[in-house]
């Protein structure tokens, strides 16, 4: 990136507006502009057809826009695809696209690496480089939304912050994004059609749910027993259940919105009874549901996929005690773009 030339979209509309009110021009040509980055997603502003060449020229000589590019993309046998994401300073992250009988969800990345530290997880291994800027995550979103209509016939109809990196690390930027996702002058979906996923960072939550967002929260669990939560993700130590469980009260007491609770079944880790009455135990507090997920192994054979017995005694018993539950298989795993997966290769 030129040194001297601002990212354009770091700008507000009316800082646009006011650029080339400065510049002698018309305040409208902003909006012209900032149609042209968000709602059509320009890459260049050779793009903008219906601004002179003289105006085009200007804009490049003073700004430049960090498209992202995909630098490859695989196609699973199930129809899941995966984006390598290069970014402008060379960086890459990765996204999905999972397509089911009648919908398309976009699975997103919010950090380059991550943050945190869960012992399952392939992007854990990575550590941070940096947190994505807003206009990083919104273009993965657009790109995925083309090859939805591209192999799909049809538009992108959810979202999930679950790629790399954990979305409440990068909170500002994450927020707006989603604040751009949802706009009229944007995107225009619901944020009724987006999750965010955390592992869990209790003062974030309670952020949240001040800042009255309208999406919904999932939270990746895996045990509700601190010791063992704490010996597949040791961030636990710092942010321990009862701090979560205090979050998560306040979230719904906020919000009455569902808390979902992201949930895989290891074999000799969690696969008990013990695991699962502790699991129903803490999801007394506030609605929620339970997604038990397919594991996906990341080479080295540390932890492995519970057996189906396992899976059946938490379904059972979840249901006894009235909390909805789903089985959720994974998608994408030849191409390594199944949860926990990414980055596991490039």
């Amino acid at each position: 990136m030129d040194v001297k030339k601002k990212d354009i979209r770091a700008l507000t509309k009316e800082q646009l507006r006011a650029f080339f009110v400065e510049k002698g021009d018309k305040a409208f040509r902003g909006n012209q502009v900032y149609e042209w980055l968000w709602q059509k997603a320009a890459y260049s502003f050779d793009d903008m057809t219906n601004i002179s060449l003289e105006t085009r020229q200007m804009l490049e000589a003073n700004f430049v826009i960090n498209h992202i590019k995909v630098d490859q993309m695989q196609r699973s046998g199930d129809g899941t695809i995966k984006n390598a994401v290069r970014l402008h300073d060379d960086l890459v992250v990765e996204s999905v696209l999972i397509p089911t009988a009648n919908r398309t969800t976009a699975c997103v990345s919010s950090q380059v690496g991550c943050s945190l530290d869960c012992r399952f997880c392939a992007t854990a291994r990575l550590k941070r480089m940096r947190n994505l800027n807003p206009d990083e995550i919104y273009d993965q979103v657009v790109a995925i939304d083309n090859e939805s209509r591209l192999y799909y016939n049809r538009p992108l109809s959810n979202i999930v912050f679950m790629g790399m990196g954990e979305p409440l690390m990068n909170y500002n930027n994450v927020l707006k994004a989603i604040d751009k996702i949802t706009s009229p002058e944007g995107l225009g979906m619901s944020p009724k059609r987006i999750v965010v996923s955390t592992s869990g960072v209790p003062k974030m939550i309670k952020k949240l749910a001040d800042d009255k967002v309208k999406f919904k929260l999932a939270v990746s669990l895996h045990s509700a027993i601190d010791e063992v939560r704490t010996s597949i993700m040791p961030f636990n130590a710092t942010f321990p259940l009862k701090d979560l469980r205090e979050a998560l009260e306040y979230w719904y007491a906020k919000t009455k919105n569902r808390i979902t609770y992201e949930y895989v079944v290891w074999q000799g880790i969690n696969d008990d009874k013990k695991h699962v009455d502790a699991l129903v135990d803490f999801c007394r507090f506030a609605p929620s549901k339970v997604n038990l997920i397919e594991y996906n192994p990341i080479d080295d054979g540390e932890f492995q996929q519970a057996d189906s017995e396992a899976i059946d005694m938490y379904v059972k018993v979840l249901e006894a005690n009235n909390i909805t539950v789903t089985v959720r298989r994974s998608r994408g795993k030849d191409i390594d773009a199944a949860c926990g997966q990414l980055a596991n290769k490039t």
